[in-house]
């Protein structure tokens, strides 16, 4: 049997209940829940938000959905096409036609984002963030060079992080959540080395998946 699969259960509209930031947002749960088994082998699934409950009867015949379920093989043709459609591919079309139909020095660009990702597994390291949250506010806000704008700390929750982030557009958000991830993962980690107990043995501080809409 497959491990781990409570927070597929949990994969519905619900709000987060140990985030205020998510309540106040309406951040359902199932967008934290998709992230974490977006990425992980079902076979190996690790996720610390939901552990699975005892039961004294028998199992329920209540099927767990799979993050794979509705998944289809698609052939090179479509994946290509996929790519093309993206968003990531238009926002580069456009801004790449925008920039050749008017002065490069007399073009503003400003974009807004709220980004939102795991702590590695949703443990919930950060479960006393008074400690901490102030260095963690401090080391995004100089991650504004990467962004090109502006990086601003949300909320730190014990096992998920929300950011607002303001970009001139001269990278991806792919860029920039990776940038951000890695500088932030190893700053925060040098100075609260405590912090490494709670994480796996690779120490990785972040899952790789995130969240990101514009808002503006």
């Amino acid at each position: 049997m497959k491990k781990c699969q409570e927070c597929a259960k949990a994969s519905r509209s619900m709000i987060h209940g140990k985030c205020s930031f998510c309540q106040s947002l309406e951040f359902q749960e199932d967008i934290l829940c998709h992230l974490n088994r977006c990425i992980q082998n079902p076979a190996v699934f690790k996720c610390y938000a939901f552990q699975p409950a005892l039961k004294l009867v028998g199992s329920s015949d209540r099927k767990i959905p799979s993050w794979t379920d509705g998944v289809k093989d698609n052939s090179p043709q479509d994946g290509l096409k996929e790519i093309l459609d993206s968003d990531k591919i238009k926002y580069q079309q456009a801004l790449a036609l925008q920039r050749l139909d008017r002065d490069p020095n007399s073009v503003f660009v400003d974009f807004k984002y709220h980004f939102a990702w795991n702590v590695i597994h949703r443990k919930p390291v950060f479960a006393r963030p008074e400690k901490i949250i102030d260095f963690v506010s401090d080391t995004f806000s100089n991650c504004s060079e990467i962004a090109g704008g502006f990086v601003s700390l949300l909320w730190l929750a014990p096992d998920h992080i929300h950011l607002y982030v303001e970009s001139d557009g001269n990278d991806s958000v792919e860029t920039i959540a990776r940038e951000m991830k890695q500088v932030s993962a190893e700053v925060i980690l040098a100075k609260f080395g405590d912090l490494k107990t709670s994480l796996d043995a690779q120490k990785k501080l972040w899952d790789k998946a995130y969240f990101v809409e514009t808002i503006g």
